[in-house]
């Protein structure tokens, strides 16, 4: 395997002085300094969003290391890191932006970071590298996912290890240094704490030491990649399989085979639409309907622009760079593997063709294009390439730079056409102005989060981890709501059931402490979060129980006299059930109403 050693130390023709490296070095970490500049107006420009309320919300309601935190089932992601972060930062400023802001820079550094080091490992400090480099750093096809916070733990921490690992698995075939191998075994165990897709990081890296023997044309390159590596890729292969066990005790599974024109139309839409403009710096322009995030929306003419570019550099790339196919061949499969696991997981009746166009699901995909780019970078050239190519080179950089700073700026501005920010800020301080006071649970504005995020989509969870808010109570005599503003209004009841008369002449329902109670119901209620308003007379202060048969009961305060009180209650049924929960206390039940609370 010595031959095989020699080739992964060869550095590509035309490597620069030890002046010329260092200028090289300086260049590119002046690059990644000003993405990082640009990344960061955009992450402090933004806000809390969607799945980060659900987030703050585990974080403020369990402990850091409990178990209904880190093992929780996230839409089908097992992310213990993502959650760990945000309970860190809920720890640090609870409710606030610019932690979260603060965590994706200091990822995205990382990441870049980690890019530029396998470059450098794969091309040697060359001028070239600088191509690469500046299309994983300003490429479009990673703002989606870095903006949002959510998948910003799920992407840069992915995005990271392809980078690390690959170069550890180059450093550890050139020198068969054990600490290479311990460094990409834990570098990929973390990122898979962030991000089931890491489980592609030991297939990536070892795809790409195999690469850079096929293109140095070295004899039988895949099993050359296995032998001088083979540390490394069992190490990761037991942590897969660890992992593997873990996640499927925890997930519950969601793939499906979803129908032919659903393939399609995602697979048509993603990389039409998506993939292949960002790869010019496209789409240049966003689409948005609140609350779901900005999708691409490219020209039609730049649409055709990247399929040209795309072929053009296909029969460049083979034409005048020798041993090159297998490259292609290999980023196609990764970009094909992200497609199926996006519309496996997320095909349904309600899933739209736009989902493939939010460009988050290929974020990860810059990296193999820069990784993809490199590999071709240092195959030989088949033929002599002409001097003016530099001029070229030179102007396709400036290019795809003005081009996608541009789209930078138009999905900046769509990025924070979010209600959501508004809303934080009124709410908390709403909740925060009377903190004596409780608040009846109920749903955050649609505009904030749907229904289908119940119950995470409640006040008291989104607000959970807010300092000094009034208490988020289950039962209340004056009810209150935050309207789309996150404005604390009065609010009323709008009926949708209600309780039948009782039989008790004078009384109704009769609750003593040793007797259920039933409150028959004008029409079965269906299984939902229902809030009841009872009409009651006590005969002293006290407690009872409420709630449905079969479900939890809710334990409502009473008071002596005649009174009202508002009541959440879970589960459904043709009936309540009450009964006393203070020894010898009696009351009269009423009626009442049983739906929603809306503002007044």
């Amino acid at each position: 395997m010595a031959v095989s050693s020699a080739l992964l130390e060869r550095v590509p023709a035309s490597s620069g002085s030890r002046l010329g490296g260092r200028t090289v070095l300086f260049v590119a970490l002046a690059l990644i300094t000003v993405q990082v500049a640009i990344r960061g107006v955009l992450a402090f420009r933004g806000e809390f969003y969607w799945d980060d309320l659900i987030l703050i919300g585990r974080a403020g309601t369990y402990p850091l290391l409990s178990p209904e935190l880190l093992n929780y089932d996230h839409d089908g992601h097992l992310m213990p890191g993502a959650f760990a972060v945000a309970s860190l930062v809920t720890w640090l400023a609870p409710m606030q932006w610019w932690p979260a802001a603060l965590t994706l820079v200091v990822g995205q550094l990382l990441a870049s970071l980690a890019v530029l080091r396998l470059l450098w490992l794969v091309l040697g400090p060359r001028r070239v590298l600088w191509g690469p480099l500046l299309f994983y750093l300003f490429s479009p096809l990673t703002l989606p996912a870095f903006a949002w916070w959510a998948a910003g733990l799920n992407s840069l921490p992915l995005q990271a290890a392809l980078a690390w690992v690959a170069g550890d698995a180059l450093q550890l075939a050139r020198t068969g240094k054990p600490r290479h191998a311990v460094s990409g075994i834990v570098v990929t165990l973390g990122a898979l704490v962030f991000f089931e897709k890491s489980i592609l990081v030991p297939f990536v890296a070892f795809a790409t030491v195999a690469l850079v023997y096929r293109v140095d044309g070295a004899p039988r390159p895949v099993l050359a990649a296995w032998q001088r590596a083979r540390p490394l890729w069992l190490g990761t292969g037991a942590v897969l399989v660890a992992w593997a066990a873990w996640y499927s005790t925890v997930v519950a599974s969601r793939f499906g085979v979803p129908p032919w024109s659903m393939v399609a139309g995602l697979t048509h839409h993603g990389l039409s639409y998506g993939l292949a403009p960002s790869l010019l710096g496209g789409p240049w322009q966003w689409d948005r309907w609140n609350p779901s995030p900005p999708w691409a929306d490219p020209p039609m003419l730049l649409v055709v622009a990247a399929w040209v570019a795309l072929a053009g550099a296909l029969v460049w790339s083979l034409r005048c760079r020798a041993r090159t196919g297998w490259v292609w061949i290999a980023s196609v499969a990764y970009v094909c593997a992200s497609l199926v696991a996006m519309i496996s997981t997320r095909f349904g009746p309600e899933t739209t063709y736009e989902l493939a166009q939010t460009l988050r699901y290929f974020a990860d995909s810059s990296v193999i294009v820069a990784i993809a780019a490199a590999l071709i970078l240092r195959a030989p050239e088949n033929r002599p390439t002409a001097v003016r190519s530099r001029a070229v080179a030179l102007a396709c950089a400036i290019a795809f730079v003005v081009s996608s700073v541009w789209s930078t700026t138009t999905f900046t501005r769509s990025w924070t056409d979010n209600p959501t920010g508004e809303y934080l800020a009124t709410a908390k301080a709403s909740l925060t102005e009377h903190p004596q006071d409780p608040v009846l649970d109920h749903p955050v504005s649609v505009w904030v989060l749907l229904p289908i995020t119940h119950p995470h989509n409640l006040v008291g969870s989104v607000f959970s981890a807010l300092p000094g808010r009034s208490a988020i109570s289950d039962h209340t005599t004056e009810p209150s709501v935050l309207d789309d503003r996150g404005a604390l209004v009065p609010a009323e009841l709008m009926p949708l059931r209600g309780v039948l008369p009782g039989s008790v002449p004078e009384c109704g329902y009769a609750v003593t402490d040793d007797v259920v109670t039933s409150l028959p119901l004008n029409e079965p209620a269906g299984d939902w979060e229902w809030t009841v308003e009872l009409n009651y007379m006590a005969a002293d202060e006290g407690e009872i129980d409420l709630g449905f048969p079969g479900r939890p009961r809710v334990t409502v305060p009473v008071t002596e006299g005649l009174g009202s009180v508002y009541v959440r209650l879970p589960g459904g049924g043709a009936a309540l059930q009450v009964e006393s929960a203070t020894p010898g206390l009696n009351v009269c039940i009423g009626g009442g109403s049983m739906g929603v609370v809306v503002p007044s």
